[in-house]
């Protein structure tokens, strides 16, 4: 039975991974019963996370939606398809999001595991915006 600090990181997972759960497929997962299902959706709730309940032969847990972002819980592939993403982005195929790809991508890159075939190359020059034409950015300048 995993810990319960370590039971809501994987229960939160789950509830990103699919829109819904029943009660009894998140125990069958997670190797708890349903009341600590019931438990741990409580206490992902007093952290701030949206978890909605339906109650009933249909009902089920969610994510909900909120202002704020929870933290993403993203395997190595999924780690490699973000910074594949902020990395083109960085290099100026999307206009004007160029130097906050990059600051994202060094957010990211402090949390790839050691080995991660996302966090192995380089992170890109930061844009500096004395250098920043009509046409888009010159990654000429920065760290």
């Amino acid at each position: 039975m995993l810990e319960t600090s370590a039971r809501l990181l994987r229960m939160l997972s789950l509830l990103q991974a699919r829109r819904d759960w029943t009660g009894t497929e998140l125990a069958a997962r997670l190797g708890v019963t349903t009341r600590t299902i019931r438990a741990d959706v409580g206490r992902l709730r007093g952290l701030g996370y949206p978890v909605e309940a339906r109650p009933g032969v249909a009902g089920g847990y969610r994510l909900g939606t909120s202002g704020a972002l929870p933290p993403l819980l993203l395997d190595d592939e999924e780690a490699v398809a973000v910074a594949v993403g902020l990395r083109t982005a960085a290099g100026g195929s999307i206009a004007g999001i160029e130097e906050t790809s990059v600051r994202a991508l060094a957010s990211c890159s402090r949390c790839f595991r050691p080995g991660c075939a996302a966090g192995s190359a380089p992170l890109p020059r930061t844009p500096c915006r004395c250098h920043r034409p009509a046409r888009g950015w010159i990654p000429t300048c920065g760290p």
